[in-house]
């Protein structure tokens, strides 16, 4: 991970991968097969769309807070093979991708709190990773569901 020379460097950082995962959400809706695909896609795309507002609020206006949970982690995305990408790609591949994206988004808002300069910023990094453990479990519980008990 690259050295960051301020707080704002470390918060650009952030907005940066948070416009790249808006990105990687849209084009995963639209390569969709199915409608419902594409709204699970899109609902994603919002929600780091919503992290990205939050990271501006704060670069702006200097503060954070949110309320901590227990997230559960079913770990199956420790279990699945990593796939690429690709035009026309089933529903299981789409989730074990965004299943990856989501645990490595985690752990790099891990790594981020783990430098943080101070209290605040680190707490604002926790609460995100904490965001991305949330879009996670629900992606390991759609591949559970429809991918797992099918076979």
């Amino acid at each position: 991970m690259k050295n960051f020379e301020n707080v704002d460097a470390i918060l650009d950082f952030a907005i940066n991968e948070e416009q790249m995962a808006v990105d990687f959400y849209s084009e995963l809706a639209d390569a969709s097969k199915t409608d419902d695909m594409r709204q699970v896609f899109m609902e994603f795309a919002e929600e780091e769309i919503k992290h990205k507002q939050q990271l501006l609020k704060i670069k702006e206006e200097g503060f954070y807070t949110l309320e901590k949970e227990q997230i559960t982690d079913l770990k199956i995305s420790d279990y699945v093979v990593n796939v690429k990408p690709t035009p026309g790609m089933t529903y299981e591949d789409a989730l074990i991708l965004a299943m990856k994206k989501e645990k490595a988004a985690f752990k790099l808002y891990l790594a981020l709190a783990d430098r943080a300069p101070n209290a605040e910023l680190k707490d604002l990094f926790l609460g995100l990773a904490q965001e991305e453990s949330k879009h996670k479990l629900r992606f390991e519980i759609e591949y559970d569901e429809y991918v797992l008990r099918e076979n």
